[in-house]
């Protein structure tokens, strides 16, 4: 995630030269300066320089991270945490009382600039730092600003959520492959299909209900389909998947 918004910052017309990473692998910081052209340091003390510090590691690599950076921050930067899970106020413990914190759910879509961030402020976050993360965020796709206390469902919903969505289209496409079309085809044909849907739904600003009504016809094909799923629970199952999503989010996190 941390290099697909680096990616992203680029290609919204950052300079390269006032972006700076620091990675302790020196293998990938190598990767990383070939392909952006950014410079990779591999001591935290480099953060000193910095306005906003982007923490983008795994969450049981956070808490050692900010122990080594706590020493380095300057007074007044801001901190990005896209580690998962991790409350503000867990980072806020282990850094300087007053820094400013913003934690942030993204996804995985993201990496093609239709990313869905979600960000919540910590106590010592003013309105311009909040306003500063969100555009950086802004420059892979979409940002929403929300209480902490959303923050399990919104991982459920938006965070896992493209994965809800690609479990969708592969069962569509061995229905599609069942019915005799080559795969390719199929997958064609689901790709375009959800892309045009998630298009509508976005450029006509209609209810989900009322799209879905207008592709429906008495008797016809598609009612068919839709009893079918209403008779197999699958719209039960997906509101469940999603609370089961989020209550395992809000374990993660208390833990």
């Amino acid at each position: 995630m941390g290099q697909t918004l680096l990616g992203g910052l680029l290609r919204a017309g950052r300079d390269p030269g006032g972006v700076l990473v620091v990675d302790r692998r020196a293998g990938r910081g190598r990767e990383l300066h070939e392909r952006f052209g950014v410079s990779v340091v591999p001591d935290v003390a480099a953060v000193a320089a910095a306005d906003v510090v982007v923490l983008a590691v795994k969450p049981q690599d956070l808490g050692d991270l900010l122990d080594s950076l706590a020493p380095h921050l300057a007074p007044g930067a801001l901190v990005v945490s896209l580690a998962a899970g991790v409350t503000t106020a867990a980072v806020e413990a282990r850094l300087a009382p007053g820094t400013a914190v913003v934690r942030v759910m993204p996804n995985t879509p993201s990496l093609v600039d239709e990313g869905m961030a979600a960000l919540t402020a910590g106590a010592a976050c003013g309105e311009q730092h909040l306003a500063e993360a969100e555009d950086l965020l802004r420059s892979c796709g979409r940002t929403v600003v929300l209480a902490e206390k959303h923050m399990d469902a919104v991982t459920a919903l938006s965070g896992s959520g493209p994965a809800y969505v690609f479990y969708v289209v592969e069962a569509m496409v061995e229905a599609g492959v069942l019915l005799g079309l080559p795969r390719a085809t199929a997958t064609e044909l689901v790709v375009q299909t959800v892309v045009g849907a998630g298009a509508m739904l976005r450029e006509t600003g209609q209810h989900p209900t009322v799209l879905r009504e207008q592709v429906t016809s008495p008797a016809g094909t598609t009612a068919a389909a839709l009893r079918q799923l209403d008779e197999s629970g699958v719209r039960a199952a997906l509101v469940a998947a999603v609370e089961a999503a989020a209550a395992r989010s809000k374990q993660l996190s208390g833990g």
